[in-house]
């Protein structure tokens, strides 16, 4: 009885040498540094667009420069830019607009995702549809809206005034102009948003849906209970990408307002880049590094407290 014990027991055991050489090869796959060479392209693009001009923006944020020479100023330049009469407006217009426009791409993108991923007819070209306006230039969007918001000869308004409504000046009317931006930014935007939605939604197993439909859940409380919480991954996805959009924005305003009227829809971007224009660079350079500390201060935080939600969860 023993022997025949003993003998499955060797049976069962790889012979010696086979196993020294499968270690060895584990080994050596460990300590090669063939894989870490396709890094090597992504870390090149990766070092020369981002750190390399990062790097430099800092450095040219503390000097007066232009395309031949360059004075250290140490930090006058920052000085100047926080006595800046339009920074506060523009800050607190960028803090507006960026609010604005990721809130409402989180609600409206959730919400056609919902819509995009049931048994609709023409699903497929509704899709299309709302994905459309990504792909068109931004600065072609603003130039067509301008006109379309036009407050006497704008399609918008005369449409409103078939209805007995009268239209606002939506791009000349302080009280408007940023708003009318943002709600064309978001129209333009949550194509994206609803993308990356869809996504999130179509990976949750059908097997939650049916459950809770044999427990009696309506539609209301299956999107409650199911769809929110475990669509989680792509809603911190839209917050971080709209938000950051939202803070660094340019193109669409200065296409549509300028700034204008007055300073009413300024942002940092567009101060720094009026200071650009006005010829003074190592300003305008050290108000891109305070636009990107900013970012970086307000989503580097939120995207942890996001994510360690998730995690606790």
């Amino acid at each position: 009885m023993t022997t025949t014990f003993e003998a499955r027991r060797r049976r069962k055991q790889p012979p010696a040498g086979r196993g020294r050489r499968a270690r060895t090869a584990s080994a050596a796959r460990r300590k090669s540094s063939y894989p870490f060479w396709f890094y090597l392209p992504a870390g090149v693009v990766y070092a020369t667009l981002f750190i390399v001009p990062t790097l430099a923006a800092f450095f040219f944020s503390f000097t007066r420069w232009t395309l031949f020479d360059w004075e250290f100023i140490g930090l006058d330049n920052f000085e100047q830019f926080f006595r800046e009469p339009a920074l506060v407006k523009g800050l607190t217009n960028t803090l507006i607009y960026a609010v604005v426009t990721s809130g409402l791409k989180v609600v409206l993108g959730l919400l056609l995702a919902v819509l995009l991923t049931s048994q609709i007819v023409g699903r497929g070209f509704l899709r299309s549809v709302v994905f459309f306006p990504v792909l068109v230039s931004t600065i072609g969007v603003g130039i067509t809206f301008t006109v379309l918001m036009h407050p006497s000869e704008g399609l918008i308004n005369e449409s409103l005034a078939t209805i007995g409504v009268d239209g606002p000046a939506w791009l000349t009317d302080p009280s408007w102009a940023l708003l009318s931006v943002a709600l064309v930014d978001v129209w333009k935007g949550v194509g994206l948003a609803t993308v990356i939605f869809i996504a999130g939604v179509v990976s949750i197993p059908r097997e939650y849906y049916e459950a809770a439909e044999v427990d009696g859940a309506g539609p209301v409380a299956r999107f409650r209970h199911i769809t929110l919480p475990l669509a989680r991954p792509a809603t911190v996805t839209v917050i971080i990408l709209s938000l950051i959009g939202g803070l660094r924005s340019f193109d669409l305003i200065w296409a549509m307002t300028g700034g204008g009227p007055g300073f009413t829809s300024d942002v940092i971007a567009s101060v720094i880049y009026k200071q650009y224009q006005a010829g003074f660079y190592g300003l305008s350079t050290a108000g891109n590094v305070v636009l990107f500390l900013l970012v970086s201060a307000i989503v580097v935080p939120l995207f942890w407290f996001l994510n360690r939600k998730e995690t606790e969860r």
